[in-house]
């Protein structure tokens, strides 16, 4: 039988982030010797066995209900993340479809509302691995230039955690990271068999000591929204709230934009003047990946 190593991982971790003091379980006596919760413990608050939760946690359960994985995610007292993941890292591999990944285009359309917010705001598109799609003129001035990069390394999360610049640009930058590194985790729950995705986290966690260090924390969160601090080369520091859109009718694609914080608006807006396209030698606010740049699945 295939052992689930993942889901037992992430058990693990979730159990040994949680004392009997904050599930109101009674310590008992004599020392214990695991980190948090025991697996009996667990058991008992998900209404399950001690030998079913060990073989869960184990990876030797490949058919395990929604009911029982809801049971022991309260028993865990997991975010809604969390209980996706779990949810994800259950599910038989087996069983997934394997679809081939289709080509990622960015529609006309959106790339219209890109031009529309250049004046405004930074915003650019990405998929599930956060590779960069398209992105208007003031998000490249903000960030980087992602025209100027090789398709394959426009990634947001290549960047954030593998070009020194970015260490630079942003004040918080562990935070940001580690931000980073658990919506990888939480999106390899979903897409195990992406090629690329593997290749990015596994450099990473080569590369970058403090990633390596988050990775096996097993953290899983979704970049949806947060403040990022940036110290700009141009326009100096800057506070700037994200927020995540969903683009329904294209799947895994998601619009990236960003809001000043108080204090931080005129310098946003230096930087819309400073970076505006006829500032910039009428350079387009949302260039459309050419046909030799778009992203192709592996």
């Amino acid at each position: 039988m295939e052992q689930n190593a993942e889901l037992g991982d992430f058990l693990r971790a979730r159990r040994a982030r949680l004392s009997p003091a904050d599930v109101g379980v009674a310590p008992g006596g004599g020392v214990r010797r695991v980190p948090g919760l025991r697996r009996e413990e667990v058991a008992h608050r998900a209404g399950v066995s001690t030998d079913y939760y060990t073989r869960l946690e184990q990876g030797r359960h490949p058919n395990v209900s929604e009911a029982v994985l809801d049971a022991v995610a309260r028993a865990l007292r997991l975010d809604d993340d969390e209980c996706a993941h779990l949810l994800d890292l259950a599910r038989s591999r087996t069983a997934r479809p394997r679809r081939p990944e289709r080509v990622q285009r960015t529609r006309p359309e959106v790339h219209r509302m890109l031009d529309v917010l250049n004046g405004v705001t930074p915003a650019f598109v990405a998929n599930h691995r956060q590779d960069v799609l398209a992105a208007n003129q003031l998000a490249r001035a903000l960030i980087t230039d992602w025209d100027a990069i090789p398709y394959r390394e426009r990634n947001f999360a290549r960047y954030v955690l593998l070009d020194p610049a970015a260490r630079e640009l942003y004040t918080n930058w562990d935070e940001v990271a580690e931000r980073v590194v658990a919506d990888l985790r939480l999106v390899t729950g979903r897409h195990p068999d992406d090629a690329r995705l593997n290749e990015l986290i596994g450099e990473a966690i080569v590369k970058v000591p403090e990633v390596a260090t988050w990775w096996h924390s097993h953290r899983v969160a979704l970049c949806a929204h947060g403040t990022q601090r940036f110290h700009h080369p141009v326009v100096g520091e800057l506070t700037l709230h994200h927020e995540t859109l969903a683009l329904p009718s294209d799947p895994h694609q998601t619009v990236c934009v960003y809001t000043a914080e108080p204090g931080s608006a005129q310098a946003l807006a230096l930087l819309a003047s400073w970076s505006a396209p006829d500032a910039t030698c009428g350079h387009d606010a949302s260039r459309a990946l050419g046909a030799d740049d778009v992203v192709r699945p592996e």
